[in-house]
């Protein structure tokens, strides 16, 4: 691993531990050259996941397009940053242990509505009225007679 202050190609691992609720390891590397100290993590590199869109053109998946849906609909809400990275974290599992290489929008979408109701049924609401499109103050009204009955 090469120093990312002076490029040195020798650094030495100097402290090991699991991170990211052991999906990922992350170290503590000292460089040989320059003494400076910097951390890596490393992941199990995955097979590239494929998402359907509604249109069926297909796109390689993002983490980032999750992320940003979900800090828009908890935007001035009391969530945490550390909750909508676990949050994504929940959700990046769930699809990736669905194990397919294609995977439709649509499931990635409900998955994502089901994680934001249990965290805060406020940015539920408003991730569901962009993702479902409601047309209309009536089906609005709908899915927040839903959320309150508790469905």
């Amino acid at each position: 691993m090469k120093c990312p202050f002076c490029n040195h190609e020798n650094t030495r691992v100097i402290d090991s531990r699991p991170a990211e609720e052991n999906n990922s390891i992350r170290r503590r590397r000292v460089c040989d050259e320059c003494g400076k100290r910097f951390t890596t993590y490393e992941k199990v590199e995955t097979i590239p996941l494929i998402i359907i869109k509604k249109d069926n053109n297909r796109e390689a998946y993002d983490r980032a397009k999750i992320e940003s849906g979900v800090l828009r609909a908890c935007h001035k809400r009391p969530v945490s940053a550390a909750q909508i990275t676990k949050l994504v974290d929940e959700v990046e599992n769930e699809i990736f242990n669905l194990e397919e290489r294609e995977i439709p929008s649509d499931i990635v979408g409900e998955i994502l509505m089901r994680k934001l109701k249990a965290l805060d049924e406020v940015a539920y609401v408003r991730f569901a009225s962009v993702y479902r499109e409601f047309k209309d103050l009536n089906t609005f009204m709908d899915e927040l007679k839903n959320v309150m009955a508790g469905r």
